[in-house]
C-alpha cells in the first residue's frame, strides 16, 4: 500500500473575506485556459459528512499581475469541463483499483 498521498490544498477569499479551504482534486488546461477542481476541506469531520460532496470547477484569471480563481459562469462550458474532469477522475480511481 502507497501511503506518500499528502492532498493540494488551497486557501480561497471569498468577497467577503471569509476563507474556505478546498483540495485540488485536478487541474486541467482547456482551450489555452487552466481551470481547477475543487472539493471542500472542512475542520469538523461533521461537516465533511454533511456536504454534498459536490466539486467545484474554477478558472484561472490574472488581474492586477495576479493569478485568482473565479467561478465559470457558462453553463455550457461547465458540463464540458465537468465531462472532462469526471472522465479523468473514472481513469485515476481505476489506477488505485490495480
Amino acid at each position: 500500500m502507497n501511503n506518500d498521498y499528502s492532498p493540494d490544498l488551497i486557501t480561497l477569499v471569498d468577497y467577503e473575506g471569509t476563507e474556505h479551504n478546498f483540495e485540488i482534486l485536478d487541474t486541467l488546461e482547456h482551450k489555452d485556459t487552466l481551470y481547477y477542481a475543487l472539493i471542500p476541506v472542512f475542520d469538523d469531520p461533521a461537516d465533511t459528512l454533511a456536504d454534498s460532496g459536490e466539486y467545484y470547477i474554477m478558472e484561472v484569471i490574472e488581474e492586477d499581475g495576479e493569478q485568482e480563481l473565479a467561478e465559470v459562469e457558462d453553463d455550457d462550458l461547465i458540463d464540458e469541463l465537468a465531462e472532462i474532469f469526471e472522465g479523468r477522475f473514472e481513469d485515476i480511481f481505476a489506477e488505485d483499483e490495480e
